[in-house]
């Protein structure tokens, strides 16, 4: 019974170890980058004259375009590429497992812990792009310097529980199918992998939700933050 991909190990070498996880996640690299290069490569405009695939991946752009609408407040084409790749890499990841043999990588820690940690670096990154690099920097220590320390942790905690997060439902999906399978291994487990994959892809949109959230929340906090400081300016040049 394999909790992770971790410990399914194909092929090693002294200290490395060439495990499902990184082969799996390879997998999934790959077969979004062909398909993507596949689809878009004779992308029409008229509607009649667009293939399946081009229909299929247009709505699933719209949809997230609508997200980051709704969220952002925002033209969805800066966080697109971001958040669309996060999406998309966990919801082909946990698709997959109907394949007998295939193991999600998004239910190795350190697959999940990787991607938060990117969004870790994202929401500074956007911060910083909106707002300035001085007026990031200002916000972890408003209204007073003593939440400094809170702040940080704060940013810490929340990259930690998208990772758990998602590594968890992953994995005790994973764990299930397994349990079952050993106590009646013909054909009750597939409807319980049928129900692990649409746990899977319901947690990729949420990874991807919280991805919004949390970049927003970063822009919308330089954005008060500097407004703050206007109206403060604009006071005391009005009390002078």
């Amino acid at each position: 019974m394999n909790v992770t991909p971790d410990t399914i190990i194909f092929w090693q070498w002294q200290w490395f170890k060439l495990n499902a996880t990184l082969v799996y996640t390879w997998l999934v690299m790959a077969i979004l980058v062909v398909g993507s290069w596949l689809v878009t490569r004779n992308l029409k405009v008229e509607p009649e004259e667009m293939s399946n695939w081009q229909n299929r991946l247009e709505i699933i752009v719209e949809m997230i375009n609508g997200e980051i609408r709704q969220a952002t407040n925002r033209e969805p084409s800066e966080f697109l590429p971001f958040v669309g790749t996060i999406f998309l890499f966990f919801a082909l990841a946990n698709i997959l497992t109907i394949i007998p043999g295939y193991e999600s990588p998004a239910a190795s820690l350190s697959t999940t812990g990787a991607f938060a940690l990117c969004v870790f670096f994202a929401v500074p990154y956007y911060g910083i792009k909106h707002s300035g690099f001085g007026s990031y920097l200002k916000h972890f220590i408003e209204p007073t310097p003593v939440v400094l320390p809170f702040n940080i942790l704060s940013e810490i905690t929340r990259t930690l529980s998208l990772a758990i997060r998602l590594f968890g439902n992953v994995m005790s999906t994973s764990l299930l199918v397994a349990i079952v399978l050993s106590l009646i291994p013909l054909f009750l487990p597939i409807p319980v992998r049928a129900y692990g994959i649409g746990i899977g892809v319901i947690q990729a949109y949420v990874f991807a939700i919280l991805t919004l959230v949390y970049i927003a929340s970063g822009i919308r906090a330089q954005r008060k933050s500097q407004q703050k400081r206007q109206q403060q300016q604009q006071s005391e040049e009005g009390a002078t």
